[in-house]
């Protein structure tokens, strides 16, 4: 649902690199960052999370989350 959404953002800004995890074939990985609701976004700069989003999101709420990582 989200992914679509993420997908088109990366599209529109250079620099943007989504990866996804299926935590149901990676409970480990999930769990070590804390993964407890689906879906959970990190935002990374630096090899740093600096900013978590949890929850489906409209594109705009999205973006307005994302704005200051966007540049």
């Amino acid at each position: 649902m989200v992914a679509p959404i993420l997908e088109e953002i990366a599209r529109d800004h250079d620099g943007i690199v989504i990866a996804k995890l299926n935590v149901d074939e990676n409970p480990q990985t999930a769990a070590s960052y804390g993964i407890t609701s689906i879906p959970t976004m990190n935002v990374y700069q630096g090899g740093q999370i600096v900013k978590t989003i949890i929850g489906a999101k409209p594109k705009a709420a999205l973006l307005a989350d994302l704005a200051p990582y966007l540049g």
